[in-house]
């Protein structure tokens, strides 16, 4: 009788005890979702387009770049996602970063799960892009964004010219431009197309691009695409 009620009283011990570490973990994941990354600015360098901090989370130390802003050293901030970059040459610098993480978002103050969406919603895939009412004729040697979509497989890692209208564009993120461009057709329900490129355009610009083709193109952070064309030049 004395050995059962023993082993009753270290089964309940050890219930409570696994109880008490769910609920541990479920309280630091809550936190986590919550405030994203909390850091500590070690060090500050202003350059021309990007703000470099190198910050102290927990025991490690790492860079990330943010939009220029006004950041003191000793400053705790907060993100909640980033985009990695591997041997980025900053030219303002005249240095290479072995890794650096490249930040939407930051703040002074914990960030909300709906900031972390926020971010990785603005660059993420297409759905949030509208198909526009617009007719944008094939380039001369070229092709539609209707035929790359249909025939994606046979386009990969291939030069590409396609013409389209500019229906986003967001500058200088990981140091190179972020170009959606529609021109009237589609495939499978896919009708815009991003593009990275050096140069600038600006929305509602009709241009033509010539690009090498990647597919299923994973930047993480939510930063995925199906098709892209990378390192584009403008023809016209």
């Amino acid at each position: 009788m004395r050995f059962t009620v023993i082993l009753l009283l270290i089964s309940f011990s050890l219930l409570v005890n696994a109880c008490q570490k769910e609920e541990q973990k479920q309280n630091l994941e809550t936190v986590a979702a919550t405030t994203g990354h909390k850091i500590i600015a070690e060090e500050v360098i202003q350059a021309g387009s990007y703000t470099y901090i190198k910050a102290k989370e927990g025991d490690q130390s790492y860079w990330l770049a943010v939009t220029k802003r006004d950041i003191s050293e000793g400053a705790t901030l907060y993100y909640a996602q980033g985009m990695e970059m591997q041997n980025f040459e900053s030219k303002d610098l005249n240095r290479t970063f072995d890794t650096i993480l490249f930040v939407d978002k930051i703040s002074d103050r914990p960030m909300a799960m709906a900031d972390a969406n926020e971010i990785t919603e603005a660059h993420a895939q297409t759905k949030n892009v509208e198909k526009e009412k617009i007719s944008v004729a094939k380039a001369e040697g070229g092709i539609s964004i209707s035929q790359l979509y249909a025939g994606k497989s046979e386009f990969k890692d291939r030069i590409a010219i396609i013409s389209g209208k500019v229906t986003k564009f967001n500058a200088g993120i990981m140091g190179r431009n972020w170009v959606h461009i529609q021109d009237g057709t589609e495939a499978g329900g896919k009708y815009d197309l991003t593009v990275t490129t050096k140069e600038n355009v600006k929305v509602g610009d009709v241009v033509t691009f010539s690009g090498r083709i990647a597919l299923d193109k994973d930047f993480g952070a939510g930063y995925a695409y199906e098709v892209i064309m990378e390192n584009a030049t403008v023809l016209n």
